[in-house]
């Protein structure tokens, strides 16, 4: 159970079996936890070191609580933490989901086409320190998007719109007072002129906060071609 979602935690009050609490934040008695730059198990009063923060090579806060669960899972189930270990160095994360897709001119870019609610998306904004040109629009699914642009925190060096329902981030823009956006007319469009514009160190992150109903079959298709554009950039 996550120790930092007070919520959450509170629940593991009435289950039934042993708990074992995970936290980036704090150091605990028992489980496992961030300390130091580095993940551990502590365990009968014994720290098991598992890696640094730095081997993992997903990134985000919320990815080191992912990797924390998830090597508890193993170990208490009796994996060794050598072979956790190598796991986690090795684990380079699930397409579309903040899927790194390569570096060009100095400029990073992402796939995070699973991001398809606002959530989601400020989810993977907060997951850069800044500089990103974020490529978001398609189909709204009826959300409203102002605690998305409230959520940028200066990190959000330009918006590029795009689909069905782009109309409906624009509106929330202009509410709070952004006005660092572009309107594209696909995603080719958009990963041209995200290269056009990002300078060395900047990051293009596709995060939509919108469904792809309206241009593609599913989320899948629309990564993919996001990634077929970036790959294009190469040629």
């Amino acid at each position: 159970m996550n120790y930092d979602d007070k919520v959450c935690y509170a629940i593991s009050k009435d289950a039934k079996c042993r708990i074992i609490p995970f936290s980036i934040r704090e150091e605990l008695d028992r489980g496992g936890m961030l300390k130091d730059g580095r993940l551990i198990v502590r365990d009968g009063g014994k720290d098991i070191e598992l890696c640094e923060k730095s081997d993992i090579r997903i990134i985000g806060d919320h990815n080191v609580e992912n990797v924390l669960a998830a090597a508890l899972i193993c170990y208490y189930a009796g994996i060794s933490p050598d072979v956790i270990r190598e796991a986690i160095r090795e684990f380079n994360g699930v397409e579309h989901r903040i899927e790194y897709c390569g570096t060009i001119d100095g400029v990073r870019y992402y796939n995070d086409s699973k991001g398809t609610n606002t959530d989601a998306t400020i989810t993977a904004i907060k997951a850069f320190d800044g500089n990103v040109i974020l490529i978001a629009g398609g189909d709204a699914k009826g959300q409203v998007f102002d605690d998305l642009i409230k959520a940028f925190n200066g990190k959000i060096k330009k918006l590029l719109l795009l689909g069905r329902d782009r109309g409906f981030i624009k509106e929330a823009a202009d509410r709070c007072g952004f006005t660092d956006y572009m309107e594209c007319k696909d995603i080719p469009d958009c990963v041209r002129t995200a290269a056009s514009i990002a300078e060395e160190g900047d990051t293009v992150l596709l995060s939509p906060a919108c469904a792809s109903w309206d241009m593609y079959n599913n989320f899948e298709q629309r990564g993919r071609h996001f990634k077929e554009c970036v790959e294009a950039l190469e040629k």
